[in-house]
């Protein structure tokens, strides 16, 4: 399925509200200012206690390079991830359920296709995703959560698939149910039905590096 088969309007102030993804990645924007105003303190600290001499002043210059950089970040960052109306227009569906329920958080578990290019022959895998808030849906096993499946990393030795992929749930983006069962209605049943056989494969998922468990 590719990324243009269920177009749908993201409610903005739903999605700020919910969207773990979106709240990861403004947290990492705040960490680069607050990274970078150690930085420029640390410099201004050794110039002001050591005073002006040439050791000193490179390493004030290597800090200042340093915070400079992480003040780029925050504005790299978000244009990198880019709006949700954008992610969730770019990747495709996928089939999710809620694989386990704690006191604080649930872990969803979803089939998702990791070949990059997705004319290609497609090779499976289970992601997981540990979330704390999944409006719209009911806090049990089994449920179904419609999600796109936002690609992240790809290995050196391996371009043509992902090796991060992790599921974004369509709920997170609006609060419309109809939306949401319609994207559920728009992933072929064999997807849920071979997700929902693999529900107890989660603690397998679990123990690869990036979530990810590729399916033979």
């Amino acid at each position: 399925m590719s990324a243009t088969d269920f177009p749908f309007a993201v409610d903005e102030t739903h999605n700020k509200a919910n969207n773990e993804l979106f709240r990861d990645s403004r947290r990492l924007v705040v960490s680069a200012g607050v990274f970078g105003l150690i930085q420029l303190a640390v410099a201004a600290g050794v110039l002001l206690y050591f005073g002006g001499q040439p050791w000193v002043w490179m390493m004030a210059i290597a800090l200042t390079v340093m915070a400079l950089v992480s003040f780029g970040m925050m504005v790299v960052l978000p244009r990198k991830v880019g709006t949700a109306q954008e992610l969730y227009d770019r990747y495709p569906l996928a089939p999710a359920i809620v694989a386990e329920v704690n006191e604080r958080d649930l872990v969803l578990l979803a089939l998702v296709d990791t070949t990059v290019d997705e004319t290609g022959e497609p090779r499976w895998a289970l992601a997981a995703r540990t979330v704390t808030r999944l409006a719209g849906h009911p806090r049990k096993v089994g449920e179904r959560v419609p999600s796109v499946a936002v690609s992240g990393q790809r290995n050196l030795s391996d371009r043509e698939h992902w090796s991060e992929v992790t599921p974004m749930p369509i709920s997170w983006a609006t609060p419309d149910r109809s939306v949401i069962d319609r994207a559920a209605d728009a992933i072929p049943a064999a997807r849920w039905k071979r997700l929902e056989k693999s529900v107890d494969r989660l603690a397998e998922v679990r123990e690869t590096p990036a979530d990810l468990l590729v399916l033979d």
